[in-house]
């Protein structure tokens, strides 16, 4: 049985949404398990795009990651909790199960229908930008609402020079202006330098943590 939120834990959003005016960051992903890297770039996010919050969606499956290994769904929604305590702005989310969507842009749909006075920004870190050209009908990511490409190391020069990254090079929006992401009609993206941090998921499991 999942775990019981506690009551001094920011609740996740509706599932049937709201009308309220927001400016969100989307951070999608396995969290498998969710560590202090996500805390930092979310925090980056929030202060360079002037966002309101940022919700973890905390993906029941990544159609391209492999079912072996990954931690139940509820073991990483609780780990998802412990790590982003720290952050009131942060808000941990399994929407994929109540929308019964698999692929992020059908996910996108649903939360801009069910949330239709929400600014929202896709955020994910360098290395989603190399494998996004694999991702089920990408470009309707770009097409659906801003992206926020958050510089992660190694990843970034070859990221900044892929497939994607040249499809949609009218689109970028210069750092300078990331505030203004969140108010540019899609497709609009921006790369943002930011302070790096070591942790990784993969080295997490490794170590048995």
């Amino acid at each position: 049985m999942p775990p019981v939120i506690p009551p001094s834990d920011p609740l996740p959003p509706s599932a049937w949404g709201d009308s309220r005016r927001r400016r969100i960051g989307l951070l999608g992903g396995s969290f498998n398990p969710a560590h202090a890297g996500h805390l930092h770039i979310s925090r980056m996010a929030l202060t360079r795009l002037g966002l309101d919050e940022v919700w973890w969606l905390v993906s029941p499956q990544n159609p391209l990651k492999a079912r072996s290994g990954m931690a139940p769904l509820h073991q990483r929604l609780e780990s998802a909790r412990r790590v982003a305590t720290p952050e009131r702005r942060l808000r941990i989310w399994a929407p994929e199960q109540s929308f019964r969507s698999s692929y992020t842009v059908d996910t996108l749909r649903t939360l801009r229908q069910r949330f239709p006075q929400v600014a929202f920004v896709w955020l994910m870190g360098a290395d989603n930008l190399v494998q996004i050209p694999r991702w089920h009908r990408w470009t309707e990511i770009f097409g659906t609402v801003p992206v926020a490409i958050l510089d992660r190391g190694p990843y970034s020069g070859a990221a900044l020079a892929g497939q994607a990254a040249h499809r949609l090079a009218a689109a970028r929006c210069p750092a300078w202006r990331a505030h203004r992401l969140a108010d540019l009609p899609p497709p609009a993206w921006v790369f943002l330098p930011i302070r790096r941090h070591p942790a990784s998921s993969t080295a997490l499991r490794a170590a048995g943590v």
